[in-house]
């Protein structure tokens, strides 16, 4: 998937500058992106130049102006084409799972170290997904379905977690027996 899709769906929620786009990339959850600076600002250039986005300096009193860019109705047709369009199987990428094809070449201590660390990453991280889902960090909510749609992106990444964590403890306690 391009970021310049996820790009175009936060502009149609509203108009953003581009540091406004890469907090939101960066605090979302579930994107894949880092949302670094050169991602964000090559794409924003390339829907530009596309014309499926436009942009507008704001003159701000005390600070820099700012490039506000925001969806046109080309880009609001390309975000929806791209919607309706065949959906990507999800990409599993757990690095985890190499280490732990290979961890038979570790002690008793060292597997015991290591699954406890990677448990304490996955808590982690449902501790933080827990934390975000509470603030409700990110979800545009202009209708209840898109609100409902939204809660739902972050439950699936919840649990995603927890049965991760779940799997993970099941081999915690079996490995050694």
């Amino acid at each position: 998937m391009d970021i310049k899709y996820a790009l175009l769906g936060f502009l149609s929620w509203k108009s953003l500058t581009g540091y406004e786009l890469k907090k939101l990339v960066t605090n979302s959850i579930g994107f894949e992106w880092s949302g670094n600076n050169n991602q964000i600002y090559t794409s924003l250039v390339e829907l530009h130049r596309d014309n499926l986005v436009i942009s507008e300096l704001k003159p701000q009193e005390r600070y820099p102006t700012r490039k506000v860019y925001s969806i046109n109705n080309s880009g609001r047709h390309a975000l929806k084409e791209w919607v309706m369009g065949n959906v990507e199987p999800p990409m599993i990428r757990k690095s985890f799972l190499i280490q732990l094809a290979w961890s038979d070449h570790l002690s008793k201590n060292e597997m015991e170290d290591m699954l406890k660390h990677y448990e304490l990453e996955l808590e982690t991280q449902i501790m933080m997904l827990r934390e975000q889902m509470r603030r409700g960090v990110i979800n545009p909510a202009r209708t209840a379905r898109e609100r409902y749609l939204w809660e739902k992106i972050s439950e699936n990444y919840l649990r995603s977690y927890e049965l991760e964590l779940q799997w993970t403890r099941e081999i915690h306690s079996e490995v050694d027996k």
